[in-house]
Parts: structure tokens; C-alpha cells; sequence
């Protein structure tokens, strides 16, 4: 099977061609950005990258025209992003997605769709279902661009489901290993990771008691190799992750024990000294993930210490 995963080359990305390539497949990656995290299957026969973006439709019609599958997982994400520069944001996630769209729909190529637990905003009732409401703030607020940009293109993947187009929409609660991101931007983890290696105090948003759920990168990526694979997911959204809640807290100081040899302490900052004006912080982000064990027949194996420990190893080699 011929499978193009665009924005290939980033973290979660890069973990899914792996697990493609181990099945016997054929996986062409196409992104803009760097070459680090697949650096090590350059040399795979089976592995094509292709250094372009999702607005060169020529090219995007020549790629889903031989591909059986394609996933869509190039987008602009990370808090710093998209309050940064919320145009990109919108962009990227909205028109480029639709490039793609348009392509799958003309040849009739299943697509599965990285969106995101940010579409259900900060919708109070947890756990969330797939069907439970969006509930999101202002639109003068920049964090809500990103939640808006994938709920968008989920319109779109729907209204094109149809017209026939066959495609899943996955909605990753917090996905974190190896390869994520640089250390100090991002995510949690490469947050506190960076201030780890730097010796520099956690910064913890707040009072740390909201809630996140994280997901090793393994469990997410099995999940989605058999949202491509599984016809069970056609049409379908589909909340990838573990729906055990841990604090910002309770994770920064899970990291502190994880990591021996460290002064660093926790430093308790409030948002608009990391973000600004324009980020509003979500209290709980709690996923019903019952679809992704019945459906997909996934169930997260990978325990949080376990997979911090491991994601803690491979940065502390990577940065030596």
C-alpha cells in the first residue's frame, strides 16, 4: 500500500511513517520543515520525501493520485504559533486543508484528518464525547483560532463524507515521546524538559491544578494506523488518548523525580507572563475515549511514568 502522510516529518508524523514502513508499506512524506526527525529512514527504499507545501495543488494532485491512503497532519500548531501569528494559523489549517480535500475527493482517496481535543474549547463537562457541544471564547482572543481552524476543516472533511469521500477525523488529547517538538517551546513536556536540561525552574501556569491527559506517542499512533486501515472508522471522529486526568502539577513534579541530578524547582508563573493578552488556559481536557477502544480496538498500554521516562532518555541522548 501507497500511503502520503503530509507533514510527515514532524513529530507525530514521523512516528506514523515508522509504523507503516515496519508493516511493509510505501510511505511518501510531504512537508516544509526540517528533516531531523526522519533523518534516520532516508536511506528505507520504501520511504520518498518530498521538501514542499500542501498549497502546490500540481503537486498535491500527482501525490494522492497514486497514493491508496493519505493522511493530513500538516498544520500549523503550538501555542506560541498560532498566538503568534494567528493568519498563518487560519491559513494553513483552513485553505491548505481543503487543497487536500479537493484532491482525495477527485481521485475517491480515504484521508484521515489530525484535529485536535482544542475543538471542544472549554466545554465544562468532562469526559468528552465526540457529539458534546464546542464551547469557546471570544473571537478577539488569538488561542481560539487554532480550536476554530481544525473544527473548520472537520466541517469540511464531514461535508465531503457526504458526497461519498471516505475519510476519519482524529482528535489526539496531548500526544508526547520522542521527537516532540524542540525542548522549551511546544508542548508541556518540552517545556518542562528544556527547563530541566537548563537547570531552570518548572514554570507552572497558575495553580497547576488544571487537568490534561497524556498520551504516548505509541498508543496514538496504533490508533491511527487503524483509523487508515480499519473500515469501522469511515466517517467517524474519533478521541485518541488515555482518559486517566493528571495535574500540570502533579506532571511537573513527575518530571522533577524522573529526573535525577536537577536543582531545578517549581515556579508558579501566571499566563500573561507566557503568553500574553491572548491565551486563555483550559481547565480540565478529559477524553470518553470508548470509541477508540471499541472502534479502532486500541487501548492505551503505555502507563505516564513509563513513557515520561522513556521521552526523558531519548532527549537527555539527543541533547548530549
Amino acid at each position: 500500500m501507497r500511503v502520503l502522510i503530509t507533514g510527515g516529518a514532524g513529530f507525530l508524523g514521523s512516528h506514523l511513517a515508522d509504523a507503516f514502513l515496519a508493516r511493509g508499506d510505501e510511505v511518501f512524506v510531504l512537508d516544509t520543515g526540517s528533516i531531523a526527525k526522519v533523518r534516520h529512514l532516508l536511506d528505507n527504499p520504501r520511504f520518498h520525501y518530498i521538501h514542499d507545501s500542501i498549497f502546490d495543488l500540481e503537486l498535491i494532485d500527482g501525490l494522492v493520485a497514486k497514493a491508496d491512503l493519505v493522511y493530513h497532519l500538516a498544520a500549523v500548531v503550538g501555542v506560541e504559533h498560532y498566538v503568534g501569528d494567528p493568519y498563518e494559523t487560519l491559513n494553513v489549517n483552513v485553505n491548505g486543508t481543503q487543497n487536500i480535500l479537493k484532491a482525495a475527493y477527485k481521485y475517491s482517496k480515504k484521508v484521515v484528518f489530525s484535529s485536535t481535543s482544542e475543538v471542544y474549547g472549554r466545554n465544562p463537562k468532562v469526559p468528552w464525547r465526540e457529539d458534546d457541544d464546542r464551547v469557546l471564547g471570544a473571537t478577539s482572543i488569538d488561542r481560539w483560532c487554532y480550536s476554530t481552524s481544525k473544527a473548520v476543516g472537520e466541517h469540511f472533511f464531514f461535508a465531503y463524507h457526504k458526497l461519498g469521500l471516505p475519510m476519519s477525523i482524529m482528535r489526539y488529547f496531548n500526544v508526547y515521546g520522542p521527537r516532540l517538538d524542540k525542548v522549551d517551546v511546544g508542548r508541556l513536556f518540552t517545556i518542562f524538559m528544556g527547563q530541566l536540561l537548563r537547570g531552570a525552574d518548572l514554570t507552572v501556569i497558575g495553580d497547576g491544578k488544571q487537568t490534561r491527559c497524556f498520551t504516548y506517542v505509541t498508543d496514538a499512533v496504533e490508533a491511527t494506523v487503524q483509523a487508515g486501515i480499519n473500515p469501522k472508522a469511515d466517517g467517524q471522529a474519533i478521541n485518541i488518548g488515555v482518559n486517566v486526568e493528571t495535574t500540570v502539577l502533579d506532571f511537573a513534579k513527575l518530571m522533577l523525580e524522573l529526573y535525577d541530578e536537577t536543582r531545578s524547582k517549581i515556579k508558579f508563573v501566571t499566563q500573561e507572563e507566557v503568553y500574553g493578552s491572548s491565551y486563555e488556559d483550559i481547565p480540565r481536557r478529559v477524553p470518553d475515549n470508548t470509541k477508540m477502544r471499541t472502534l479502532l480496538g486500541v487501548t492505551p498500554k503505555v502507563s505516564l511514568r513509563e513513557g515520561v521516562q522513556m521521552s526523558m532518555d531519548w532527549f537527555r541522548k539527543e541533547m548530549a
